[in-house]
């Protein structure tokens, strides 16, 4: 064969086996991600809708407007979870309804992420995990894996000890990076104590546009009422034209309308009592009945009005996941030795922060969950106390060979 043929036979064959070697490990996200399988994922879809409506239930009296990301809140527990054993692991595992098969949750997670974080959408959004441990404690090697490799979590160590308001800074930093600037100050001052030795922390962020946008021109002040018999002005858009169609269906006491957002990988599903209370609604809120309803959404016209609305929330979730069916996570009984080795941490805290705003042109919302762990008030050994107040023996001995050089009692030392 010629001498030529095959330098050139040489040359693309290097050429090709660089170009696969460069794009099996570039860090850079593949530009096609495959749709994880139904299957694959139902487990961890099916326990975070549960879990969204479980904890909407246990705050919807305690604010006039309720507004979370159930999704950060399952990663970040999740994350705790992969630390969490024995009865901490069962009581966190119930109120998240975490899948007992570890390998297949983590897959799940992260093939569900992967997609979430997939290019060539209309929409746009970030989620992002990260572990602050405290510098030179140590932790498990192995958990440190799992959150890098199924978690995608940056791991940087801080000092807590010595510089709490830098690593706090540096945490809501972050949140804040990941965020756009919409979650700020999730770790306030004072959060972080001398014995803070490990923070979870999950960022989320989505910014769509309507599918069937609103024109501002219409948007009208207007009635909205915050109770049967009292109500306030608002700027509520409007979508009145014949082009006006949206999944729709209504039945005797309520109404479901879907409004998606460009591309239509995404949506607001908005759920509307026919009269001026929510009671009903809510009794009747159940993923089955969510899943029954969006099953009989049909495309119609639908004279829409919405208001514009902006939302910040912030949620100190202790007392709450306590009371859902975890409180071992919050005590010195906790074992998150799956962690350290050692049962030697609790969370102290749980902090949820949300932000919404929705207009004409469309919704950004951010939210962010931050858990703090610490130290575990490890019980002190008694301190004896030898008060001699009463006659007493002593003796007075060599000590290498243990010989009784005296021996006396003492009954009136006067």
């Amino acid at each position: 064969m010629n001498k030529k043929i095959i330098i050139l036979i040489a040359v693309i064959i290097v050429f090709f086996g660089v170009f696969i070697f460069l794009n099996y490990f570039s860090e850079e996200e593949p530009i096609f991600v495959p749709k994880p399988e139904p299957e694959e994922i139902k487990d961890i879809i099916s326990a975070n809708n549960q879990f969204a409506l479980d904890l909407y239930s246990k705050v919807k009296d305690q604010e006039e407007n309720i507004f979370f990301s159930p999704y950060s809140l399952s990663i970040a527990l999740a994350m705790a979870y992969e630390g969490a054993k024995n009865e901490t692991a069962k009581e966190i595992e119930n109120v998240f309804y975490f899948p007992k098969d570890n390998q297949g949750r983590r897959d799940s997670y992260f093939n569900l992420q992967n997609w979430l974080l997939r290019k060539n959408v209309s929409h746009e959004i970030n989620v992002a995990n990260a572990l602050w441990p405290q510098k030179d404690f140590s932790f498990s090697d192995d958990y440190f894996n799992v959150i890098s490799k199924y978690y995608q979590g940056l791991i940087e160590s801080l000092d807590f000890v010595e510089r709490p308001e830098q690593s706090r800074k540096r945490i809501n930093e972050w949140v804040e990076a990941q965020t756009k600037g919409k979650i700020e100050n999730l770790i306030a001052e004072g959060t972080i104590s001398p014995l803070t030795r490990l923070i979870l922390t999950n960022a989320i962020y989505f910014k769509g546009e309507w599918l069937q946008e609103f024109n501002e021109v219409n948007t009208k002040t207007d009635s909205f009422y915050i109770a049967p018999n009292e109500s306030i002005r608002v700027e509520m858009m409007q979508r009145l034209d014949d082009e006006a169609k949206f999944p729709y269906y209504a039945e005797n006491d309520f109404q479901v309308l879907e409004m998606p957002y460009s591309g239509e990988e995404t949506s607001m599903l908005v759920l509307l009592p026919k009269e001026r209370d929510l009671t009903v609604l809510e009794e009747q809120l159940t993923v089955k009945n969510i899943n029954h309803w969006q099953e009989n959404l049909t495309k119609q016209r639908v004279k829409v009005y919405f208001p514009k609305f902006k939302l910040e929330t912030k949620y100190f979730l202790k007392p709450v996941l306590g009371a859902m069916g975890m409180p071992k996570s919050f005590s010195d009984s906790a074992d998150f030795s799956g962690i350290t080795g050692q049962k030697d941490l609790f969370i102290s805290e749980v902090i949820h922060q949300a932000f919404v705003e929705v207009d004409e042109k469309g919704t950004e919302a951010a939210a962010a969950t931050g858990i703090v762990m610490e130290l575990t008030a490890m019980p002190e050994e008694p301190v004896p106390v030898f008060r001699a107040d009463r006659p007493f023996i002593f003796i007075i001995q060599e000590k290498e060979t243990g010989t009784i050089l005296f021996i006396g009692k003492v009954k009136n030392p006067e």
